[in-house]
């Protein structure tokens, strides 16, 4: 396996082998996690449940929540080059340091989404946070890779059902109108955005203190939205019929961790058995738990939730946004450490304009969304989400990054700005409250297989442009980064293709709704 990281830090120095032979190239397992770009968003309302008057520090508490979750995968990939060296991880144990992450957390996040209904959805909050906290003490302390892994490991549980939890408070507490579209707005922005200043962060703790302060930081931002969660957040949850469909979350959590650990094995060829293996495998028992959950009287993921003919354009968006933004940052910021030589600081910054781009598009469009709808944005979103990408194939190895980075950078920020926005308010208009926590699972859900779809893809895609750029070629470091930037290249032109397939499924699937907003 390719010794990605500790490459990042080379600088100029490495080198091809023979020619043919790639010695730099992207991990899929390496990917922000999921980012969640989607959000809860319109549910009808009890009518017993009186206006939260403490909301907006709801959204405060909530928001800081997912910046954690967020900022986790982009400080941890940091953070990985340090922690292999400290504790003499192989090359496949590093890889499981993600990868464990994501088959955990992609594997419970609807059970999580239920256990949040049944069970309280500030209850789920604040033991998801707190035991997010403990799993990143316990990774920060490890003294050797089976303890980091199984830190990891409960990383993803506690995140399984932190998430869901936090899109759901939202979901019951911005029922509707101008105040939800600010609300998610301002989600919107850290969910697209997070991933860069993670990368900020991460520079700057694994520079000047260690790779274990990557992880210990979520534990103060715990203890602070927790102290802030008790007074303010009021306790709700699902009425009714709150008996747990365990047959279907077996079925469905094998489902999403095979289909995870299939599209993660992708890097050792897609004719590999495990992915032969698992990602069929995943399918079906992804079709059995279909099949189980429109026969259940008390289903896990309830199918009017998937029915809707908005809704399933908007979930197929999350997907293809989520699978462009985990790509196209991956392999940006390959560009910038690799080939342009960036510290993980100046990498981190490079990448802020985005974040900056995002903040400001969410802002703007959230004051004039209620009167123009969410098919006009979500439509045009990708285009200009795409036209970023696409300008960033125009990186060069000498690589200017004011021409050739930066206008896509504001571009793709842009671009995301008109999906995000929207996206939070229509993947779930109309979910009953009953639903909120598993509806806002089912969104999250998507994202996290969406970016285990695009960076294995886009990594395939990546490693046959090398290839290709290699053949008949002497090895020498121009040749070694001219390859590299061909690969580069290749990936942001298919994450262009991938995000702009989102125009004209929200073009058509989200024709004649004038109701998604309020």
């Amino acid at each position: 396996m390719t010794r990605l990281y500790p490459e990042i830090y080379t600088k100029r120095t490495s080198s091809f082998g023979s020619a043919g032979r790639v010695l730099l190239m992207p991990n899929p397992s390496t990917r922000t996690t999921p980012p969640t770009a989607a959000a809860a968003a319109s549910v009808i309302p009890s009518s017993s449940e009186p206006a939260n008057s403490k909301r907006w520090w709801l959204l405060a508490i909530v928001a800081l929540a997912q910046l954690t979750v967020v900022l986790d995968g982009t400080i941890v990939n940091i953070a990985l080059p340090q922690a292999q060296i400290s504790l003499g991880m192989s090359d496949g144990d590093r890889t499981w340091v993600v990868t464990i992450y994501s088959l955990v957390f992609g594997a419970l996040l609807l059970l999580g989404g239920r256990i949040a209904d049944f069970w309280g959805r500030k209850r789920s909050f604040i033991v998801g946070m707190a035991g997010f906290a403990i799993a990143s003490a316990l990774g920060g302390a490890a003294q050797s890779t089976w303890e980091l892994l199984a830190a990891r490991g409960l990383q993803g549980l506690f995140a399984a059902l932190l998430a869901p939890a936090s899109l759901a408070l939202l979901t019951v507490n911005f029922p509707g109108g101008k105040d939800r579209i600010k609300a998610f707005a301002v989600y919107g922005a850290i969910a697209g955005g997070g991933a860069a200043v993670g990368l900020i962060l991460g520079g700057v703790l694994t520079e000047y203190a260690s790779w274990r302060w990557c992880l210990y930081v979520n534990v103060p931002i715990a203890i602070i939205a927790i102290a802030a969660a008790i007074p303010v957040i009021r306790e709700s949850k699902a009425h009714g019929n709150t008996k747990y469909d365990v047959p279907g979350a077996i079925l469905v959590a094998l489902g999403l961790a095979s289909l995870v650990f299939g599209f993660a094995q992708a890097e050792n060829g897609w004719a590999s058995w495990p992915v032969l293996v698992f990602l069929p495998l995943g399918l079906v028992l992804l079709g059995l738990f279909v099949l189980l959950e429109s026969r259940s009287n008390h289903p896990l993921l309830p199918l009017r939730i998937m029915a809707d003919r908005a809704r399933g354009g908007a979930f197929l968006t999350a997907l293809l946004s989520g699978a462009a933004l985990l790509g196209g940052l991956l392999f940006l910021t390959l560009y910038f450490q690799i080939v342009l030589g960036y510290t993980p600081i100046q990498s981190g910054l490079a990448s802020l304009p985005m974040t900056v781009a995002i903040t400001i598009g969410a802002g703007v469009l959230s004051k004039f969304l209620a009167r123009i709808g969410a098919r006009i944005p979500m439509t045009v979103g990708p285009i200009v989400g795409a036209a970023g990408l696409l300008w960033m194939t125009g990186i060069t190895v000498e690589g200017n990054y004011l021409v050739e980075v930066l206008p896509g950078l504001i571009l793709l920020g842009l671009g995301l700005s008109m999906i995000f926005v929207p996206l939070q308010n229509v993947a779930l208009s109309g979910i009953a409250e009953h639903d909120a926590g598993a509806a806002s699972a089912a969104v999250t859900a998507m994202q996290q297989i969406g970016g285990s779809i695009g960076t294995a893809l886009f990594t395939a895609l990546y490693t046959a442009a090398v290839s290709s750029f290699l053949i008949g070629k002497v090895s020498s470091q121009a040749v070694e980064f001219g390859a590299l930037v061909s690969g580069y290249q290749s990936a942001f032109l298919w994450a262009s293709i991938v995000i702009f397939v989102a125009a004209p499924v929200s073009f058509v699937m989200l024709r004649g709704r004038k109701d998604l907003l309020g």
